[in-house]
């Protein structure tokens, strides 16, 4: 008689057990990591593609003439989404972008430049679009030298770490 009782018991927590680690809705742990592994891609890529662009601007920016290094990084973006990477889009920041498509274009753009303008440094927000998940992510992007006020007269205004642009980063989360 007490040997049944037992069986239920054993078969209950085992039960209970198996339901544990299989129910995503109570383990909410992968997702998480999955999510600080793509945060941790969008810093690694904001350290790429922003040092890029000043080596560019430090080496090859000598005159009003020359590529800026905005055009070129826009170029590699486009790249990069077109073998679909992932999307990373420049946008301004200080109210006069040299090309509208620069303008930041829907709701968080817009909170991301506005957050960055009110001194964080970092902006995101997980998405889904087609049954798929997304890391929006937003840096700032200042001034750092001066030759880039050779196409950009309105950035001498800016000063420190005020933003002149943002990257806004769309990345899977895998």
């Amino acid at each position: 008689m007490h040997v049944p009782f037992l069986q239920r018991i054993v078969a209950g927590a085992a039960c209970l057990s198996l339901l544990l680690v299989c129910c995503p809705l109570l383990a909410d742990e992968p997702a998480d990591a999955a999510v600080e592994r793509t945060r941790k891609t969008v810093r690694m890529l904001d350290d790429v593609y922003k040092s890029a662009v000043v080596l560019i601007t430090q080496h090859y920016v000598n005159d009003s003439d020359d590529l800026p290094a905005g055009t070129a990084a826009i170029a590699l973006f486009d790249a990069v989404k077109k073998k679909g990477w992932h999307e990373v889009r420049l946008l301004d920041a200080s109210g006069e972008p040299i090309d509208d498509k620069n303008s930041p274009q829907d709701a968080f753009e817009k909170q991301a430049v506005a957050q960055l303008k009110a001194g964080k440094n970092w902006f995101e927000q997980v998405v889904e679009k087609e049954d798929k998940k997304y890391l929006r992510a937003a840096t700032p992007i200042p001034v750092v030298l001066e030759k880039c006020t050779m196409c950009h007269e309105n950035y001498k205004q800016f000063r420190g770490a005020q933003p002149i642009g943002a990257l806004s980063y769309t990345i899977p989360i895998e």
